[in-house]
């Protein structure tokens, strides 16, 4: 208790009470290591240079949230649904862990208002959000470790956030279902980058889907995996002309 009061003390009059106080109302503790959060709300475009080459953004964070955060959501769906199969289970994982879904919830949280990022081209960045999200999961780990994530992430994000009952009738993830389509039957099944359209911030990715060598559908998006999953809804469509 003595612990936790010098700290609060601490906090009153350190020049990051406010990130503190944020990741506080948010999460519901306060952050051991403040700096891991701090550098998870700095997008690419507001990078810090701290050497000749290298500048220090949440990239590497994202990278580390989003295969914990995958883990974890894996991890609980697993237990809570036991009699349910792994297709099941990779569309409600995938439901809760896609771009627009976590973009969502990080407004909804209030991160989005946090974020550290070159105004001009803030536009540009449709993942902006869910990615800071994923980076936040990922100092989250760092900081606190594995079962203190679960914990957090599953009482305070998913507990509050999702309805599961309603993810479970909702529209399905398309990728997952394309996916499971063509390893029943059998085929063989591309995604190809086969344009690059602009420059920097501006820059797109046009991806194409083929199905046993036969291009079914492409689209265009500001993200490889956003291209994709377009794409993949629009050839889900091509084979399944009634959905």
């Amino acid at each position: 208790m003595i612990g936790n009061s010098i700290k609060r003390i601490k906090i009153h009059f350190s020049t990051d009470k406010e990130i503190y106080h944020s990741i506080k109302n948010i999460f519901g503790f306060f952050p051991g290591n403040i700096f891991l959060y701090q550098l998870a709300l700095r997008h690419r475009s507001a990078a810090k240079q701290i050497t000749e080459g290298v500048k220090m953004s949440n990239e590497r964070l994202e990278y580390l949230g989003d295969a914990i955060l995958g883990a974890i959501i894996a991890d609980y769906l697993f237990k809570k649904y036991p009699l349910k199969d792994e297709g099941f289970l990779t569309d409600m994982r995938s439901k809760i862990v896609s771009r627009a879904s976590l973009n969502k919830l990080s407004q909804k949280l209030g991160i989005d208002k946090l974020i550290k990022v070159d105004n001009e081209h803030n536009k540009h960045f449709r993942s902006i959000n869910g990615d800071a999200f994923e980076a936040m999961v990922g100092a989250l780990f760092l900081d606190k470790g594995y079962d203190f994530t679960y914990r957090i992430l599953i009482q305070r994000v998913v507990g509050v956030h999702f309805d599961l009952e309603e993810l479970v009738h909702s529209e399905m993830n398309h990728k997952s279902t394309l996916l499971e389509y063509c390893q029943k039957m059998k085929k063989e099944l591309e995604y190809l980058v086969i344009k690059e359209v602009g420059n920097g911030y501006r820059k797109q990715f046009e991806v194409e889907v083929k199905v046993d060598g036969k291009t079914l559908s492409s689209a265009r998006d500001f993200s490889i995996k956003g291209a994709e999953k377009l794409a993949a809804e629009k050839a889900y469509k091509v084979l399944n002309p009634a959905s």
